[in-house]
């Protein structure tokens, strides 16, 4: 495993550490590889109840390192704006993979959980918070919509409206304000965090397992996420050819406000 992630299995938990604190665990390429790699490792090792993810260092993540989209050419061709479906295929199933693993999954949420960190969250079954964490889609500020399972998880935990105004203004709120709308499970103080999420573990493994997983299974089986991420990969191909795109990511990366023009 990359040293970008950290995996351990303690007895009944399996642990996942976002470990790339120097950027506050933003998602490169590689890291988000890493992380592939470990929601494999969780689905095959044998005893696990539940698995816990959470970031080193100040955050849990800043969402996807926007730099990395320099790297896009070199994964997919020059060409890589008109394989916006492909690009968007293989940042979705990593979460669906996520999303799919049989035994729980609970994400331990402090400082920021930005944009695909979000969406990683909204993939995991139950998500705890430390008090002062921020969170927020921030994709429209970028020209996007988010494609990783965002916009269609959002939209299943707090409804069509809420969801709509988080995303249209790309703000980023609290975890008190994300616990009062259902975004998170519960908030804790930071130095609380990993044993109320082990706590948690620890009261699952008491029931079957088995019943466990097919309860899971049946309660994401009420969404037709299929569905919404199609429509998400279909809207962010159309995205990725926009100049409002290429102005966002510049601005980002320049610190600037963007001007955007709806081209």
């Amino acid at each position: 495993m990359s040293e970008l992630v950290c995996t351990q299995q303690r007895e009944m938990i399996f642990e996942i550490v976002l470990n790339r604190p120097e950027k506050r665990n933003a998602f490169n390429m590689d890291l988000y590889t890493a992380f592939d790699e470990a929601v494999s490792e969780a689905g095959r090792v044998s005893g696990v109840r539940a698995v816990l993810i959470r970031g080193e260092g100040k955050a849990f993540s800043s969402g996807i390192d926007v730099s990395d989209f320099l790297m896009l050419p070199q994964k997919y061709g020059s060409n890589w704006q008109q394989r916006g479906r492909r690009i968007t295929d293989d940042y979705q199933g990593v979460l669906t993979r996520l999303e799919r693993l049989e035994v729980p999954t609970i994400a331990l949420l402090h400082g920021y959980c930005l944009g695909l960190a979000m969406e990683l969250a909204l993939a995991c079954d139950i998500r705890i918070a430390a008090e002062g964490t921020m969170m927020g889609l921030l994709e429209t500020k970028l020209g996007l919509i988010p494609d990783v399972g965002g916009t269609t998880r959002l939209v299943r935990l707090v409804g069509p409206a809420r969801a709509k105004e988080l995303i249209f203004t790309g703000r980023q709120i609290g975890a008190n304000q994300a616990e009062q709308w259902g975004i998170v499970n519960s908030v804790v103080a930071v130095e609380d965090l990993l044993a109320k999420g082990e706590a948690l573990a620890a009261e699952i493994s008491q029931a079957a397992p088995l019943a466990v997983g097919m309860a899971k299974r049946v309660i994401d089986g009420l969404a037709d996420i299929d569905r919404g991420l199609m429509l998400e990969g279909w809207a962010q191909s159309q995205l990725f050819s926009t100049e409002d795109f290429m102005e966002g990511a510049q601005s980002f990366l320049e610190r600037r406000q963007a001007q955007f023009k709806g081209k």
